[in-house]
């Protein structure tokens, strides 16, 4: 698999770049389903944040607000 990597000296440099082995890409899925939750937890819900009793109403805000920017992707 082919991929274009910049570099200093030459911008438009080719290399090759292997795939993500099992261990990578789960480590990397897992980084991104809790970053998601941490996001979803700082911008919907005023209390509860670990689950520890089930949701109720009374977690989430009655209006969004959160920073937006602490979100992946």
């Amino acid at each position: 698999m082919s991929t274009t990597t910049a570099t200093p000296t030459n911008p438009w440099r080719t290399t090759e770049v292997a795939p993500l082995d099992d261990e990578t890409l789960r480590r990397v899925d897992a980084w991104w389903r809790a970053a998601n939750y941490l996001s979803v937890g700082q911008i919907y819900l005023l209390a509860n944040p670990l689950l520890r009793t089930p949701l109720t109403r009374d977690d989430v805000k009655p209006r969004l607000l959160g920073h937006w920017g602490t979100r992946p992707g």
